[in-house]
């Protein structure tokens, strides 16, 4: 405890002294010390109301007996960094916020943690500080944006950005695309849809981090505020029972959080933090078990970009543990877990009900028999790739077409604007992997033109990048091997055949052996030159499918 190792003692005079500065009575100091890792900043629209959570969080510890500080964590919103440079800063920051987390909470002796994150590598980087640190820890987010309306129909950002594409083709003027820009995101929150923050939220209380509701309660709802005091009560029990991460997030903690990934069809990019929340927590993460998992887990829910739904309905519909309570009578899920109740899965689970079986089907009207997202692997990739098999229409499960091949996002925007690419191409964008990127783009404008100008059921797109979790279509990311490290997609030229066939998990170049190797003799590996922070990244990341974890070694 914090007054053993800081506070108590003669010895520790100075340390009281500078609690003293910070206004600490002598009551708060006797109490277990609480950090508040509060994710506020004023340019994410998920982060602007966290200031009100933290707030209500260090409310919750002081009344349960603790004494809460707060301390900052950075994110990007990858909204505004998309398409452009500041999209190499989004992953990246996952590790950072990790590495930050370590260093505050150790250098200052918290007993207990509440982690308030929201946006996409600000839930797994906490997680992963969380299970790093193995200290008492709850996680309460923002909350998810309420979708907007535009003619009578609920949007949200990806709804934008295909508006983008949508007007470039001619299908929508001017006025109406203001009118998006202005309908779309009309609240503070994470973006509406099952993208990568709320997919990661919503993983929180399946692995036992979050309690009930803090995948789905919208930001602007009241009962968030209660949900932050309860977290922050809630922890405290914790730290008096010894409650740890490691305790919670154990490998069948991590299995089923892959299984309600499948049953909710979150974002892809969940193949990349679970993978490296998993590393933290000394847990193997097998790519290969994905698919199995897939393969027993029906597809309950279609939100947005996938289907009509939106967050605020799978609120309503009894949320993440109304997901669980199906997969439950399907013997899918491993119950006796702990969670950061004190209580089991299963104990948290009783009473549970779907209060909405259009917006969290059965499993016998499931818009899918298997999960919502799939690896493929073939000479293409080796190692593994990952496609939203949920968010891809029926047309375009199997296909096979030509390669149109670009070096980077921005050529392969401007051949899409230029009316470049047509149907049955099967675009390419290399060296935008982890290492190669660096950073590991997320590919939201390009898939999200292809849709707008409605080739999403006709144009495939294949990436050693990754993309946002607003993304439909037949959108194939995390290549592996990445292009910079000698990946076959680096010998890929245009014209070249590729096929992929999703229900049976494979993706082929159709290209000799004999004629890979002598491209691999001709064809230089390009290696983009970067400073900073991104190059000794570049120099330390692995790849897309061990997680585009740091290597410490």
């Amino acid at each position: 405890m914090i007054k053993d190792t800081i506070v108590e003692g003669f010895h520790n005079a100075p340390h009281r002294s500078l609690y003293h500065a910070l206004g600490l009575t002598e009551e708060e100091q006797r109490r277990p010390l609480i950090g508040v890792v509060c994710s506020y900043n004023e340019i994410v629209p998920g982060h602007i109301n966290l200031d009100k959570i933290a707030q209500a969080v260090k409310l919750g510890v002081a009344m349960a007996g603790g004494t809460p500080i707060m301390f900052p964590a950075i994110t990007v919103c990858d909204g505004i960094a998309m398409g452009h440079t500041g999209m190499k800063y989004s992953l990246v920051t996952r590790d950072l916020i990790a590495d930050s987390t370590e260093a505050m909470t150790l250098a200052h002796g918290f007993d207990g943690l509440v982690m308030i994150p929201n946006c996409d590598k600000n839930v797994p980087g906490l997680l992963m500080a969380a299970a790093r640190l193995n200290i008492p820890t709850v996680f309460v987010s923002g909350g998810p944006m309420l979708a907007g309306r535009v003619n009578g129909k609920k949007r949200s950002l990806s709804s934008m950005f295909e508006a983008v594409g949508a007007y470039n083709a001619g299908k929508i003027n001017e006025e109406q695309l203001t009118e998006f820009e202005r309908k779309v995101c009309p609240t503070c929150g994470s973006c509406s849809g099952m993208y990568t923050a709320n997919s990661m939220n919503c993983l929180t209380e399946v692995l036992g981090m979050g309690l009930k509701g803090n995948g789905t309660i919208p930001a602007v709802y009241s009962a968030r505020i209660e949900l932050a005091k309860h977290a922050g009560m809630q922890v405290m029990e914790l730290v008096k029972k010894n409650i740890r991460p490691r305790d919670i997030m154990t490998a069948s903690a991590i299995k089923n959080a892959i299984t309600a990934d499948m049953a909710l069809g979150c974002s892809t990019n969940s193949m990349l933090h679970l993978p490296a929340i998993a590393n933290e927590c000394g847990v193997p993460f097998d790519l290969d078990e994905v698919n199995a998992i897939s393969e027993r887990t029906p597809n309950l829910c279609h939100l947005a970009p996938a289907g009509p739904t939106y967050m605020e309905d799978l609120n309503e519909a009894g949320g993440v543990h109304a997901v669980l309570k199906e997969l439950e009578k399907l013997g899918l899920l491993d119950t006796s877990v702990l969670t950061c109740t004190g209580k089991t899965l299963k104990e948290n689970l009783e009473g549970v009900e779907n209060l909405d079986e259009e917006v969290i089907r059965k499993p016998e009207n499931a818009f899918g028999k298997t999960g919502g997202i799939a690896v493929l692997k073939g000479n293409l990739a080796p190692d593994g790739c990952v496609v939203k098999r949920a968010a891809v229409a029926s047309e375009m499960l199997v296909h096979e077409g030509p390669a149109k091949v670009f070096e980077s996002e921005e050529e392969c925007i401007s051949a899409i604007y230029g009316g470049k690419i047509v149907k049955g191409d099967v675009v390419v964008i290399r060296y935008e992997g982890p290492a190669g990127g660096p950073g590991m783009r997320e590919m939201l404008s390009p898939t999200s033109a292809i849709a707008g100008m409605g080739l999403d059921k006709d144009v495939a797109l294949i990436t050693d990048g990754r993309f946002s979790g607003a993304t439909r279509g037949a959108s194939i990311g995390h290549v592996s091997p990445e292009a910079v490290s000698g990946g076959v997609i680096a010998y890929v030229k245009d014209g070249d055949r590729i096929a992929i066939d999703i229900p049976n998990y494979k993706i082929e170049l159709k290209v000799s052996d004999e004629e890979l190797a002598k491209r691999k003799a001709e064809m230089p590996i390009k290696k983009k030159q970067v400073t900073g922070y991104l190059k000794r990244y570049a120099e330390q990341v692995s790849s897309a499918d061990k997680g585009a974890i740091i290597n410490r070694n």
